[in-house]
């Protein structure tokens, strides 16, 4: 009884340091390096050849210190830097006073910067058409089209709402404020149906970059939990968004009401054929194993991260930490010579493999001591990751394979950002809507487009494109296609607009 108790106690205290860590503590996985003597030891230790381990690169800083120039970008001394795409106001300052009016006294100019912003800048445009009798007959220009109808919302606008709650985090309501101080009176039911039906009128291309993505040889695959819809009055249901991620820097999100296994199913259909990589949730497992076609493969940052929570309550786990660090800085090389296929395939064959290997050994090692309980923090780390060794291997074998599912979490990060700002969906429509704009914002950004361009374009483009080439309309396609001649708006095009 007294040593179940000391390892409940031990267990509760490496919990309770954990949450600590969480709230007081640095969140980065980022670790220190043990000392190259330490590495040494371990790695003769466990028999790895000394040619799989890269040093910890370190940089030999050296400069002579100069007078400070400007770079030839650079503006000002303070460094402001903008491009031609950014408007420039030019004030003249009035001379001092005292001084005569004669042009020919003046030698010279000075200039300086300064970077200004302005609050609210909404704009109403006025459309001015002249009716016109002639030959008896009543003639007028027709009215512009508007991407909704019976709508004054400009293009311009519905680009600006979206991307200002679901790229900038910046919620409805605060955006109406925003309008009222600008003098702008609008209802926030109209900021929300306008969001609603421009969403809507985007959800074909998110479709057709969902075909397109499951065509991939290597898909990567995550939920994160977000609140939609009311499950009883005073509580809202736990539903998850489903991100994929494609192999050509696409994504798509999915919102399901629960997080069963079916949902993996659903979303990638019977059709896709290649690598699932995924964390170690086991719905991935089994939609791999029901799948001849599908190779499921496991992330080794996953793996570290149990063994980074147990090497405070076991200081061994420090070995495992340097093996798997051992890993990503070859990881690191690969990108830095930018090896691919074969080329990368052989570099882990002959410098990771001999690493896994010995991580491996060194598991089977920590397995076999006594005195470690099940509810040990190591132990549940080497039951993770010993349970996932053929899935942790794959990236050995295709170097088309990430070594882990970081590129993923990375992407879907906007997800829980703007959760911390808009909270939850009202319902599952709602929720719905967030994955199928989040599919195209975060895709913009993977691929460098400028999402309010793309946006302004694409609202405008949807109507008139045919069906059947929808595919053209993605990030992907469009900033091949269309990004050097988009189509704006009126503020932008200017023309016979004239500026209330």
């Amino acid at each position: 009884m007294i040593a179940d108790l000391t390892a409940q106690v031990a267990s509760l205290q490496q919990q309770l340091d954990w949450f600590k860590r969480q709230l007081f503590g640095e969140k980065s996985e980022k670790r220190l390096e043990v000392s190259a003597s330490v590495q040494a030891d371990l790695l003769a230790a466990l028999e790895v050849p000394v040619e799989a381990i890269p040093p910890t690169p370190v940089d030999t800083i050296t400069y002579t210190r100069r007078q400070k120039q400007r770079d030839a970008d650079t503006v000002t001394d303070s460094g402001l830097r903008f491009d031609v795409s950014v408007p420039v106001e030019t004030i003249e300052l009035p001379d001092p006073a005292g001084l005569p009016d004669d042009p020919r006294g003046v030698i010279g100019e000075k200039i300086s910067y300064r970077l200004a912003q302005r609050p609210g800048s909404y704009v109403v445009l006025k459309y001015v058409r002249r009716v016109i009798k002639h030959d008896q007959t009543i003639h007028c220009a027709p009215a512009p089209a508007s991407v909704l109808e019976s709508s004054v919302a400009d293009v311009s606008l519905l680009a600006g709402l979206l991307t200002d709650k679901f790229a900038y985090h910046l919620p409805l309501y605060r955006q109406h404020q925003r309008l009222a101080d600008a003098g702008i009176q609008v209802s926030r039911s109209s900021l929300t149906q306008w969001t609603q039906r421009a969403i809507d009128l985007l959800r074909p291309i998110v479709e057709a970059q969902h075909r397109h993505l499951l065509q991939s040889r290597v898909l990567a695959m995550d939920e994160t939990p977000i609140k939609a819809g009311r499950e009883k009055q005073g509580k809202l249901r736990q539903a998850y968004l489903w991100p994929i991620y494609g192999q050509d820097h696409e994504i798509v999100f999915h919102y399901a009401p629960s997080r069963e296994h079916r949902h993996v199913k659903a979303f990638l259909g019977e059709g896709f054929a290649g690598t699932l990589l995924s964390d170690g949730y086991e719905a991935y497992s089994a939609y791999a194993a029901q799948n001849a076609q599908v190779k499921h493969a496991a992330c080794w940052s996953h793996t570290r991260r149990y063994f980074e929570h147990a090497k405070e309550a076991e200081p061994k786990a420090e070995e495992a930490l340097t093996l798997i660090g051992a890993l990503y800085r070859h990881e690191a090389l690969i990108r830095e010579k930018q090896l691919d296929g074969e080329a990368k395939h052989k570099y882990r064959l002959n410098h990771s493999e001999p690493i896994v290997t010995a991580f491996w050994a060194w598991c089977e090692q920590q397995c076999r001591r006594s005195e470690l309980t099940p509810s040990h923090p190591l132990v549940k780390a080497l039951k993770y990751a010993r349970t996932r060794t053929e899935e942790l291997k794959v990236f050995l074998a295709d170097p088309d394979v990430p070594i882990d599912t970081n590129h993923l979490e990375r992407a879907l990060r906007p997800v829980p950002m703007g959760r911390r700002n808009w909270l939850f969906c009202w319902s599952e429509i709602g929720a719905e809507h967030v994955a199928i704009i989040q599919s195209l914002l975060v895709t913009c950004r993977l691929h460098g487009v400028n999402a309010h361009a793309y946006l302004v374009d694409v609202l405008q483009r949807v109507g008139q494109h045919p069906a059947s080439r929808v595919n053209e309309l993605t990030p992907r396609e469009w900033k091949v296609r269309f990004a050097d001649n988009p189509l704006r708006s009126d503020i932008e095009r200017g023309g016979n607009c004239a500026a209330v």
